[in-house]
């Protein structure tokens, strides 16, 4: 599986080099994100800009990002999906479970507002 990987303080962005989010790389997929989520990474931006096809077990490969790191308190947030992608997505009804932003920027600016968010309420307990 070939991604980047962009360790900021309050997140972590992983953008995929492939075209393809499939049962070939799914598995590894979720290894990665349990791997990061035991880091300690709070927030996971995922860059899904290069990837045009995604299955089934590419869904549930982020269907299982997105419960580690919501579990866990954090934020997971898909950017940059193709439209074929969100086609099936759509059909999968997993835009109502899933963040989804058109831009990694637009991302990291949720990602500072959820965190902000999070500090106030701590603060009033």
């Amino acid at each position: 599986m070939k991604f980047t990987l962009d360790r900021q303080e309050k997140y972590n962005t992983i953008k995929f080099n492939e075209e393809k989010l499939d049962a070939t790389i799914s598995a590894e997929l979720k290894t990665e994100f349990l791997a990061f989520q035991g880091q300690g990474v709070a927030n996971m931006i995922v860059d899904l800009s290069e990837v045009k096809y995604i299955d089934s077990s590419g869904l549930s490969a982020l269907l299982v990002g997105n419960r580690v790191f919501t579990e866990a308190g954090g934020t997971f947030i898909l950017s940059g999906v193709s439209d074929h992608a969100m086609k099936l997505i759509k059909i999968s009804q997993l835009d109502k479970v899933l963040e989804i932003l058109p831009t990694v920027e637009e991302s990291v600016d949720l990602v500072f507002m959820n965190e902000l968010e999070k500090g106030l309420k701590e603060g009033e307990e």
